[in-house]
């Protein structure tokens, strides 16, 4: 496991006589489970609570010691020089700020700014809204409003976590974060010891930390402009067919919608402030949908740092 590579060489570049703790570990664990007090002569307490704590030794199958969540990666980590170890202790720079968009992903990037205009500009909203009708219509005729809003809600919640789950790296997220906590966490030990030499150490790797934030906003930001690209067209649809804008009319059905504690309410109606009734219905039924979807998909969009 590529994490677990890194948290070993994270853990030597912290302090250099984990190096040998790791060693000792990987020793005793060739033959069989490793138990604290097989390691005790050779270890101190904390370095065997930060093997456990990393992840580096789990639970072993039989109950009584730890094992090796992963010896060969824990070998790598060790065989790399001082250099490329240090690398690794930065949380893997080089491998969370990798990701680089393609063609494709610039070219969804501008269409999706050209599309924002609809949302102002009539001429997009008409062009975009009388396009996607061709689909739409159809079943604007066979449903009731709030039945086609809650068909396009499905779709767009299913492809929005689809969209999450492929295009975003969860693996570089997590290392991200779980080195931003490794440098907070030793941050604050240094306060409380007033170490003002590590003090001083830490707030520049922490300066240095700050660059991969551009990193990280490219690979959260990507998915988000596939999910935009196909998800402002279905809102034009929708400003176009409900009537939304200056001079503009209804081109679908739009029967009110019975409404409890507010009774009959007009699509166009105000229910939530200045917030009209079917972006309300929509944002209700796309959050409850994406939640079963990713429920049932098992699909989580949010970086582990276990």
């Amino acid at each position: 496991m590529a994490r677990i590579e890194a948290k070993v060489r994270s853990l030597v570049a912290e302090d250099p006589e984990m190096r040998s703790a790791v060693e000792t570990v990987l020793d005793r664990a060739d033959r069989g489970e490793v138990r604290w007090v097989d390691v005790r002569d050779d270890l101190t307490s904390g370095q065997w609570g930060r093997l456990i704590e990393k992840g580096v030794l789990v639970d072993g199958e039989g109950g009584e010691g730890f094992s090796l969540a992963d010896p060969e990666a824990t070998r790598r980590a060790l065989s790399e020089d001082d250099d490329s170890g240090a690398t690794a202790a930065a949380g893997g720079d080089d491998e969370i700020e990798g990701t680089t968009w393609s063609k494709w992903d610039k070219g969804a990037a501008l269409v999706t700014v050209g599309l924002f205009l609809g949302y102002s500009w009539a001429p997009v909203r008409n062009l975009v809204g009388s396009a996607f009708h061709v689909v739409l219509g159809p079943i604007a005729e066979m449903l009731p409003f709030y039945a086609v809003v809650m068909v396009l809600a499905l779709a767009t919640g299913l492809y929005s976590t689809l969209l999450q789950a492929n295009l975003m790296n969860m693996e570089k997220m997590g290392m991200y974060q779980e080195r931003m906590k490794d440098i907070q966490r030793r941050r604050k030990e240094a306060q409380e010891s007033g170490d003002d030499a590590a003090l001083e150490k830490i707030q520049e790797e922490q300066m240095e930390a700050m660059g991969d934030q551009m990193g990280m906003f490219k690979e959260q930001f990507r998915p988000m402009v596939w999910i935009m690209f196909l998800t402002i067209p279905v809102f034009l649809w929708m400003y176009w067919a409900v009537g939304i804008g200056a001079n503009a009319s209804a081109h679908i059905d739009l029967t009110p919608m019975t409404i409890p504690l507010a009774g009959e309410v007009g699509w166009q109606d105000s229910l939530l402030g200045p917030i009209q009734l079917w972006i309300v219905w929509y944002f209700l039924c796309s959050m409850a949908f994406t939640q079963i979807i990713r429920k049932g998909l098992n699909i989580s969009t949010t970086p582990s740092t276990s």
